[in-house]
């Protein structure tokens, strides 16, 4: 470096990383640069103080404050993702009590109640198919902790869960772009998301606890994977994915084949696809596929993490899992699975079945929706070996869970069994139909056809927002069984049996002061379904009555009278409450139950 004339500004012999440092890192990294210039002889010893208290650094310190453009603009990108965010969320808390809360929501929150209160493992405790233990259960006690245990903490959680996956399909569908491409890929993924169908469609997306939820951390490990992608590839990312994963399976075997599977499978054809491109000797081109395969076996040590993890549970006194209720249909039945198409259509707020005025017309407007989603995975198809790995993975986890649910007898369940191809169809819609632009002016025709879709998305997407407020419009509906509650509470009858629908609904709407614990209606035993095991010993409980519900329906009906009677004799009261027949006995029943613990 020269040396400074005299009577040069000594400021302007500073190097040129302090003048950055003036206008983007602020006064102390100012000082910083000086004096790491000044350790480095840039300044002589005779100037220092001049360089440091010199009109021109304190003009840069002066300024810099008000020059952070990375600060400001992500506080900008902040704001544009939770103001929109806490807004959907009020949405969605509203739209939610639209939908009645059941027992399956009821027994989550117990669930979390238990976990509250220091049964940490939830032991005792038989889960469904889907255990939601490190996912959602934390978030249900986390809320209640704050709430309390009630029905509107069930529908707060729900909407939270709805936001959450909505906010990261959106940012998945956003990565990689900027400017006007990014803002109509944001206006795709949130409009195929808006707007769950009133009903079935709001309790499948917006109340019930089930696979959209699991959508949430594994939309997350995708952004991961696919900021990775788009950056140095490095070796811990592989590791993480595969915790990440385990933690997840875990929760909902559904990852099996919407996220472990599909990575897998991807991974694979990646590295096959690599190794016949390469050149060399056969230990190079595998040694350049490092990556997919460490993807490849990261899936592989997903799945075994999970089951070590589910194991250790288990040995330490956790909860149980019950066995997939669900198979393979035999190819001769599969046709009684098809009309389980509906049922995808009713997670994408397109279900036609029985519907008139404006509910129709607001399924008919979702078909674009379906027929976006549609469109994308043809595209992707067309030219897959080319597509980004997170698109790939979308692609098949979408493929394989929408497969499955018509191949199997799960197509008899509700429509929350593909919940999750939902927010995966909204991102890889917008990162498929939504790419950079080709050089060069468009032609006439293509710049017509650009319009057309711009004016046509603007009326789709305006059509979904005031649907969305339609919706918001119904009244809420109040939790099953609540004057069931309030009678039993009234008439001093707290602790009681009866079946499954009836049960816990019963439990929550009375705040946990009047306890209805299930029986299996064809055996009389304890329905050890989202369930724990304590409700049912006759040395700490005693209950005295059983609840009939004589509503039509499989959510209501429950009436197995000659089992009652084989089992518990003849009551000592009997009294009719709308729909209910209570019997009251003066005795325990519990130890009268087939197969009891106690």
């Amino acid at each position: 470096m020269p040396r400074e004339r005299r009577g040069e500004p000594v400021i302007a012999t500073l190097p040129a990383q302090i003048d950055a440092a003036s206008q983007d890192r602020g006064y102390d990294q100012l000082y910083a640069a000086a004096a790491s210039s000044l350790s480095r002889g840039a300044l002589r010893p005779g100037k220092q103080a001049q360089a440091l208290s010199g009109p021109a650094f304190a003009a840069g310190a002066a300024a810099a404050p008000e020059h952070r453009p990375g600060r400001r603009r992500r506080r900008a990108v902040a704001a544009a993702y939770l103001l929109p965010a806490a807004a959907l969320f009020a949405a969605y808390v509203r739209l939610s009590q639209t939908s009645a809360l059941n027992s399956d929501s009821a027994n989550i929150l117990l669930m979390g109640s238990s976990l509250l209160h220091g049964n940490l493992l939830l032991h005792g405790w038989y889960m469904s198919d889907v255990s939601f233990y490190p996912t959602e259960l934390p978030q249900y006690a986390l809320l209640e902790s704050l709430l309390g245990l009630r029905a509107l903490t069930a529908h707060v959680a729900a909407a939270m869960t709805y936001t959450l996956a909505l906010l990261f399909a959106v940012m998945l569908a956003r990565a990689g772009s900027s400017g006007r491409q990014a803002l109509v890929r944001t206006l795709i993924a949130a409009g195929i998301m808006l707007a769950p169908q009133l009903g079935p469609g709001v309790f499948d997306m917006d109340l019930s606890v089930g696979h959209i939820g699991t959508a949430v951390p594994l939309l997350l490990i995708w952004l991961l994977l696919d900021r990775a992608g788009r950056s140095a590839r490095r070796w811990y990312v592989p590791v993480l994915a595969a915790v990440l994963l385990a933690w997840v399976q875990v929760a909902d075997r559904i990852v099996y084949i919407a996220g472990i599977g599909p990575l897998a499978l991807v991974a694979a054809a990646r590295v096959i696809r690599g190794w016949i491109r390469a050149r060399g000797s056969w230990p190079d081109r595998i040694a350049s596929q490092w990556y997919d395969l460490s993807l490849g076996a990261a899936a592989v040590a997903a799945a075994g993490l999970a089951w070590i993890a589910d194991k250790v549970l288990g040995d330490l006194g956790g909860y149980t899992v019950a066995r997939l209720p669900f198979h393979l249909t035999p190819w001769s039945g599969l046709h009684d699975n098809w009309p389980a198409a509906w049922k995808v259509l009713e997670v994408f707020g397109a279900n036609l079945a029985g519907l008139s005025g404006v509910p129709l017309a607001l399924a008919v407007l979702h078909l674009a929706s379906l027929i976006l989603v549609g469109a994308a995975l043809v595209r992707l198809a067309w030219r897959f070996s080319g597509a980004s790995l997170v698109d790939q993975v979308l692609a098949v986890a979408i493929v394989l869970n929408a497969g499955l649910y018509l191949l199997t007898t799960a197509s008899h369940l509700a429509a929350h069994e593909v919940a999750i191809i939902v927010p995966f169809g909204a991102a890889l819609t917008a990162r498929t139909l939504v790419r950079a632009k080709d050089r060069g002016p468009a032609g006439p025709r293509l710049r017509r056809l650009r319009l057309v879709g711009l004016a046509a998305g603007i009326l789709v997407l305006a059509g979904y927002a005031a649907g969305l407020g339609y919706e918001l419009t119904q009244p809420a509906l109040p939790a099953a069984n609540t004057s069931l509650a309030a009678w039993l509470a009234d008439h001093h009858l707290t602790y009681g049996l009866s079946g499954y629908w009836t049960s816990s609904s019963v439990t929550l709407d009375s705040g946990n002061h009047v306890q209805v614990r299930a029986l299996i209606p064809f055996t009389m035993k304890p329905y050890l379904w989202m369930s724990d095991q304590a409700w049912y010993d006759p040395k700490t409980h005693d209950a005295n009555f059983i609840v009939l519900d004589s509503q039509p329906g499989g959510f209501s009906y429950w009436e197995p009278r000659a089992l009652i009677r084989k089992y518990f004799g003849s009551p000592a009261r009997i009294y009719q409450t709308g729909p209910y027949t209570v019997l009251v006995w003066d005795r325990n029943l519990l130890p009268s139950m087939p197969g009891h613990p106690g």
